[in-house]
């Protein structure tokens, strides 16, 4: 090793030693040696031990505006959305907007908004760069109008947006329907979110059958490994209760009549949805509410032949706890 190669080593240790010992000071008070506080609202840095200000005017890197509610943040906010899972390209591309005015809302002339039309149309080509993009813009747009129709959170639309990619990743969709793959992504979220809808009601608003709902849905979970716990009556309770206009007290004596059910054994091989359609229509008896079983099977989607055989049970199981 040459003489010069050694001196700039040796310098280079020295500056980094220098640069670290600055650093060290910067983070301590020089008075008390605590530790150092940025206050963004005053621009200064300060002691948090003694209240020494160590620097003062610093330079504030926020925004230069101010906003008093989130609609007036969101107007003066320069940056765009967050990314999200619902949409196929995670909401990174831009949009060209519909509205035909400039920047000054003025209106365009006929022939500035046959041109403006036309970099949409190609704009929303350029979206979607293979058939792999165009089958997930598909099935996201179901995902999402599917869990409109059903009332589902944005959390849900999120895992089952997730679900599908992870199924169209592993290459599991030959052979089965983008519609059939994205209603039962959205089916496995809707129960792994604890807010789970019945095969009938997800028919319902799918483009699919329930029986091919049914494979796909099995298929999805073996292939992807998703643990998916079975449906338990009391997450169908506050809906049921709700769409019906019930009171509190009738959500809470369903919830005994659940939970009594569970210990007497009552609930192994039967519907999740008819014992708590079931337990809805038993806790409204109790409490002299009016209700009938048309109502409960209308808003649970099942048959009033089983809320009759299982409230019957469910009664029973009432008696013998007590």
């Amino acid at each position: 090793m040459s003489e010069t190669t050694t001196t700039t080593n040796a310098r280079t240790r020295e500056r980094l030693e220098s640069d670290q010992q600055e650093q060290e000071q910067t983070d301590t008070c020089p008075e008390c040696g605590g530790s150092l506080v940025n206050d963004t609202e005053h621009g200064e840095t300060v002691c948090g031990d003694c209240g020494l200000v160590v620097e003062e005017d610093e330079i504030d890197h926020g925004p230069e505006w101010r906003a008093f509610d989130s609609s007036e943040k969101d107007q003066k906010s320069r940056v765009g959305a967050p990314t999200t899972n619902m949409m196929h390209d995670k909401g990174l591309s831009t949009n060209i907007g519909w509205q035909n005015k400039d920047a000054y809302g003025r209106s365009l002339s006929a022939q500035q908004r046959q041109k403006m039309q036309r970099l949409r149309t190609w704009n929303e080509r350029f979206r979607t760069r293979d058939s792999k993009e165009r089958n997930l813009k598909q099935a996201l747009g179901e995902i999402d109008r599917m869990a409109s129709a059903l009332g589902l959170p944005q959390s849900v639309r999120e895992t089952a947006s997730v679900i599908y990619r992870r199924a169209l990743g592993e290459d599991l969709l030959p052979g089965r329907s983008i519609e059939g793959v994205a209603t039962a992504a959205l089916y496995a979220s809707a129960r792994m979110a604890g807010s789970p809808r019945s095969l009938d009601e997800m028919a319902r608003v799918s483009r699919v059958e329930k029986m091919e709902l049914t494979r796909t849905y099995r298929y999805i979970v073996r292939e992807l490994n998703l643990e998916v716990k079975p449906a338990d009556p009391e997450h169908y309770l506050p809906r049921f209760v709700s769409d019906l206009n019930l009171s509190d007290e009738t959500e809470r004596r369903a919830r005994t009549l659940v939970e009594n059910a569970r210990k007497d054994g009552l609930l192994s091989g039967k519907s999740p949805v008819g014992l708590a359609a079931a337990a809805v229509y038993a806790a409204a008896l109790l409490t002299n509410e009016k209700v009938t079983q048309s109502e409960v099977s209308e808003v649970a989607n099942i048959s009033e032949v089983t809320i009759r055989n299982r409230y019957k049970e469910l009664l029973e199981a009432e008696d013998l706890s007590a």
